[in-house]
């Protein structure tokens, strides 16, 4: 089968779709594990936990930062890239596919996000089209994602941290909570 890669302009389309992404209010589109490199795994409920990350993800054994515990991707732009097609979204990676707007003017790192039951914390670590996301998604788009003008959308997608665990399920809402009241 051959595989499909968006030209710049249906990028840039692609691009004004996910500008509408909803502010707050938002919603968990899908959920994806990554139980070893380059396997995934749609998940209809799933437990977040702060030791865990996604339990069955491959994030607990990575050696990788409690900043990177778990990944959003823009579902909007995620579902222009992949043609629609569900399967192709997971070939991102990531795992909670969302409609919300992940711009730095939106989700400053420190921000958190209430995703069903449990409670994140976006964090500062880049998230970046590596080679990859080149190959499944094409030249174009990744370099598109990772043009310095654009880095602040974040359309590669954003990492966070796990506050309070929980369960979560596609469709449950997403929204921003206050900081925490300091005294």
């Amino acid at each position: 089968m051959e595989t499909h890669y968006l030209d710049p302009v249906q990028i840039e389309t692609a691009l004004a779709e996910a500008l509408d992404s909803p502010a707050d209010a938002g919603r968990l589109e899908a959920i994806f594990a990554r139980p070893a490199t380059d396997e995934r795994r749609r998940l209809e409920v799933a437990h977040l936990s702060p030791e865990d990350g996604l339990e069955g993800d491959r994030w607990a054994n990575s050696g990788d930062s409690a900043d990177q515990q778990v990944s959003l991707m823009n579902a909007r732009f995620l579902r222009q890239l992949a043609g629609g097609d569900e399967a192709r979204m997971a070939q991102a990676g990531d795992n909670l596919i969302v409609d919300l707007d992940l711009s730095d003017g939106n989700l400053p790192p420190g921000t958190r996000l209430r995703v069903g039951g449990a409670l994140l914390e976006v964090t500062a670590v880049p998230h970046t089209g590596c080679g990859k996301f080149s190959a499944r998604f094409g030249p174009d788009a990744a370099r598109f994602i990772n043009a310095a003008r654009r880095r602040n959308l974040h359309l590669r997608g954003r990492y966070a941290r796990v506050l309070e665990p929980g369960t979560i399920r596609p469709g449950d809402p997403i929204h921003k909570e206050p900081p925490p009241r300091t005294f």
